[in-house]
């Protein structure tokens, strides 16, 4: 029996903006999903989603985009650029780690990033309007995505 879809909500949740893959993991978790947060180190989010047949991670992207602005990436079949998801200067965040995990054949079965673009990320808590009010639409498509 496969195991029910993981949502991964990466992030620092005291960096304001880049608390919204917790902060969207925490309200599917509300509706019965299985969730985890991460902070988004590579390594970690392949462990992660390994046991999963299915697995959406949500992010804060960084490219000097419009606030609140979400790209929906399949994983499993596209690359994920580089540049959006910058995890520290390890260089090995989620960009990465997927490309390693295809080559290692590591992915989920279906792995779908969603990614919203963050407008501040100063030390603090809570997202600002524009990325809150995405993160609900997010919350609402991954739903339906994984038929919750």
């Amino acid at each position: 029996m496969p195991a029910p879809p993981l949502v991964i909500g990466v992030g620092n949740r005291y960096r304001r903006d880049d608390g919204v893959g917790p902060w969207v993991a925490d309200r599917l978790r509300a509706r019965g999903v299985r969730t985890v947060e991460a902070s988004g180190e590579g390594a970690g989010l392949i462990d992660l989603w390994n046991e999963a047949d299915t697995a959406v991670v949500v992010d804060a992207m960084r490219s000097a985009g419009v606030p609140g602005s979400v790209r929906r990436f399949d994983a499993r079949h596209a690359e994920i650029p580089e540049r959006l998801f910058a995890y520290s200067s390890h260089l090995f965040g989620l960009a990465e780690a997927i490309s390693l995990a295809r080559e290692l054949d590591r992915l989920p079965r279906c792995l779908v990033v969603y990614g919203i673009e963050g407008a501040d990320f100063t030390a603090g808590e809570g997202l600002s309007p524009a990325v809150r009010t995405a993160a609900e639409q997010v919350t609402r498509r991954v739903a339906e995505e994984i038929a919750v």
